[in-house]
């Protein structure tokens, strides 16, 4: 039986054991028969010409844990942003864990997406938001059909969320072979503003297959600040979807730092329906060895006077593999539209490979849109210039790759958290650097 076929017969067990009554029952059913007709992407597809999934897919994956696990502070202590204080919505092969979790019910929501689908006072939020932008392809609906557990999050309106909210899904290896899908809903009401932290981390060399879905809605003046963090070990796989509907006046921000798994595939999608706001998508890949990273972005300008902005940077090494396919539509009735696309990187070495494809679709005729990409090597003439004084060639390699993210982590709003991603950037280039950027 491969796992299509796994999955498809898994979920009858599943559905069974969820309550029929469910707001989302025939929404489960209808998703788990898009999957079962489209089964996986394969490279045929032009939105996956160039990742393939058959050395994920060949596994045998647990759907469910057998047994829940738990996990002690101190052991996984250095995978949170622990100087400051936070929110905290864990989860443990799939499973919530009270005992590492801090959540909240305090003027805001942050809790479990399986209470939210089955307790009354949430009913009419999951009605109006739970799968309303998520699209139906074949992996976003097999995430669907599986949904129960996740990260539920509602801030009511002028609400500034005091601390971040930390989401972190651990994979204890208990399992030979695991798979998992979270599934998580923001919606972020009129006037109010949220920081919220992501992360994904295995604790072994045992594979796991993480299909995550993420749905965010921001009201009126709402700011949505999202950072994901994604530096697994190197039998974890991820593919990682979210959409963001946007409305008048909104700030979307999400930043992607990819520098650990096997393979990692980020669908990030913004959709802009109102005027006068911004999104951005800023991102960082640093890998090497076999690991393959594909970034898949998508800003949909639907009303006029809107700006958006992404700018990924990408250092490949070893044999990896990039991939960035980044577009831009803007339509007829969005005018005064300002949209800036950026994809920049350097290859380490000969095996290394970056495909990438920025693409604007324009339907508009007063915007201002600019898009590129450059792929190179380390300018050796600035190499030349550091090691003419003094500075170590590997030294001297590690602060220019620094100088050339910059820019994306000097737009990293929480303090604590760009020290971190400095102190991993630096960890992957093997150097120590005595300063903060």
């Amino acid at each position: 039986m491969d796992l299509k076929e796994k999955l498809v017969s898994s979920f009858l067990a599943f559905e069974n054991n969820q309550d029929v009554d469910s707001p989302i029952h025939d929404i489960r059913s209808e998703a788990i028969k898009t999957f079962e007709t489209s089964g996986f992407p394969s490279k045929k597809e032009e939105a996956w010409k160039y990742t393939s999934l058959n050395s994920v897919l060949k596994h045998d994956y647990s759907v469910f844990p057998k047994q829940e696990n738990a996990l002690d502070y101190k052991d996984i202590k250095k995978y949170f942003i622990h100087d400051i204080d936070t929110y905290k919505i864990v989860f443990i092969d799939g499973k919530y864990s009270s005992h590492l979790s801090q959540t909240t019910h305090d003027g805001i929501d942050v809790c479990l997406m399986s209470s939210a689908l089955v307790k009354p006072k949430y009913k009419a939020v999951i009605e109006n938001y739970f799968n309303k932008i998520a699209p139906k392809d074949s992996l976003t609906s097999l995430n669907t059909a599986f949904s129960n557990e996740g990260a539920y999050i509602h801030i009511p309106k002028n609400k500034l969320v005091e601390k971040p909210i930390q989401i972190i899904h651990f994979a204890t290896g208990n399992e030979a072979a695991l798979m998992l899908q979270p599934r998580n809903l923001i919606v972020v009401d009129e006037n109010s503003h949220v920081q919220i932290i992501e992360r994904h981390q295995s604790l072994t060399d045992n594979p796991v297959l993480t299909n995550s879905v993420t749905e965010i809605y921001a009201d009126k003046r709402a700011i949505v600040d999202y950072y994901k963090i994604q530096n697994d070990n190197k039998n974890a796989s991820l593919i990682d979807s979210t959409f963001v509907d946007q409305k008048d006046q909104t700030n979307c921000f999400v930043h992607t730092f990819s520098f650990g798994g096997k393979l990692i595939r980020n669908n990030l999608n913004f959709y802009q329906n109102g005027e006068h706001m911004d999104s951005t998508m800023k991102g960082i890949t640093i890998i090497g060895d076999k690991q393959h990273v594909d970034h898949n972005t998508l800003v949909h300008h639907i009303e006029p006077n809107c700006e958006s902005h992404q700018d990924y940077k990408g250092i490949f090494s070893d044999s990896s593999t990039g991939v960035f396919n980044g577009k831009v539509v803007v339509d007829k009735l969005a005018q005064k539209t300002n949209a800036f696309q950026s994809n920049n990187n350097i290859l380490l070495s000969d095996k290394a490979s970056i495909n990438t494809k920025p693409q604007l679709e324009i339907f508009a005729d007063d915007v201002k849109c600019s898009h590129g990409c450059t792929i190179g090597q380390l300018d050796e003439s600035a190499l030349f210039y550091m090691k003419q004084r003094g500075i170590p060639e590997k030294e001297a390699r590690a602060l220019l790759m620094f100088a050339f993210s910059n820019n994306v982590l000097n737009s990293v709003k929480i303090p604590e958290l760009k020290q971190r991603i400095t102190n991993i950037i630096a960890k992957k280039l093997g150097v120590n650097i005595g300063f903060d950027l």
